[in-house]
């Protein structure tokens, strides 16, 4: 524990210049780490969000094109039936 000094009737613990810059770089340590989880969660939702789009767009252009052929493919029966 640090040494005390008196201030009249309460001893308030006395810190040491270096016990403070311990505590300041502990507390920014705690800030900064707390933050990039904060922007880690973000990013990660972020990305995620952006893969399923990208799937869901996919997802619609192969279902364009199958119908395309299908279309295609009727128009080429009706052309030889005719």
């Amino acid at each position: 524990m640090s040494p005390t000094r008196d201030t009249g009737d309460v001893t308030a613990p006395r810190l040491s210049k270096l016990e403070i810059r311990k505590d300041v770089l502990q507390s920014a340590v705690e800030a900064m780490a707390a933050t990039v989880g904060e922007v880690t969660v973000i990013v990660t939702g972020a990305v995620k969000d952006v893969a399923a789009s990208v799937g869901g767009l996919a997802t619609e252009l192969f279902e364009l094109r199958e119908s395309a052929r299908r279309a295609a493919a009727d128009g080429d029966e009706d052309d030889a039936a005719e």
